[in-house]
């Protein structure tokens, strides 16, 4: 009977897969740069020869992006899941902004869930910081962008998204983030014009997510975020209509 030869694990091999979890969990986040490689031997408590030879390995994977006299960097294209150019197709088709509140509802949903099964202490001072943030945007009503107040609601869902402890949630909602920002700064502002309650219905949802997410009441995070996402839906289809129907009015004014 043969036996095959066992292969000794390099040091190098060890960091390569701790730096993966690292991005892989979302530490580490794409365009980050690493810290310089002193640092980073030290904190590991590894020589910097083998550090060296595990930034290269994570390079010739697509990791990382090493700049002349400029320090390693986690690439930038790492979870982007659609290019400009379909962003700005996306962003511009009403039909595709459906089809992104449609994915928004079951994905944020189940971000919610795992978020209130799972999150940690830091999760939880984390997702406090965004909500506040949003608050204080919604507090400042006539004085706040709309580019303001989207940055700030995506925030607040890729919060929830770190505190599900999904890996693959996390870089769906992170792919997605300006995306969700520019969907909610295309429709806030005809939500807001077609029903004067919309900006007290939003703090109140954002409200109960929060909260359900914090006391950690999870199918009840679920069906929040859930009917969340189908009042954007309801009010924006509200919109829709009322755009058609101004149309309709124009074309027959002009007979």
């Amino acid at each position: 009977m043969g036996f095959d030869q066992i292969r000794q694990r390099r040091l190098s091999d060890d960091i390569v897969e701790r730096l993966e979890g690292m991005i892989l969990e979302g530490t580490l986040k794409s365009g980050e740069r690493l810290p310089a490689e002193r640092a980073l031997a030290e904190q590991f408590g590894v020589s910097r020869p083998s550090l060296r030879e595990a930034i290269q390995k994570l390079t010739a994977k697509g990791l990382l992006v090493s700049r002349q006299g400029g320090g390693n960097y986690v690439v930038e294209s790492l979870g982007s899941t659609f290019s400009d150019p379909l962003l700005q197709l996306l962003e511009s088709n009403p039909e595709a902004q459906r089809d992104l509140l449609e994915f928004r509802h079951t994905l944020e949903a189940s971000c919610a869930y795992y978020a209130a099964l799972r999150a940690t202490e830091v999760d939880r001072e984390r997702l406090t910081a965004a909500f506040e943030a949003l608050q204080d945007c919604y507090s400042r009503a006539g004085d706040v962008s709309r580019a303001e107040e989207g940055a700030a609601d995506a925030q607040f869902h890729l919060a929830i998204a770190e505190a599900s402890h999904n890996a693959v949630l996390l870089h769906t909602i992170r792919g997605l983030f300006d995306l969700l920002k520019r969907n909610v700064v295309t429709n806030i502002g005809g939500m807001y014009k077609q029903r004067t309650e919309t900006r007290d219905m939003l703090i109140s949802q954002h409200r109960d997510l929060y909260q359900a997410i914090i006391e950690g009441r999870a199918e009840q995070a679920r069906e929040v975020s859930s009917r969340h996402i189908l009042y954007v839906q309801e009010v924006l289809e509200e919109v829709r209509q009322e755009v058609q129907r101004v149309a309709r009015a124009e074309r027959r004014k002009g007979i």
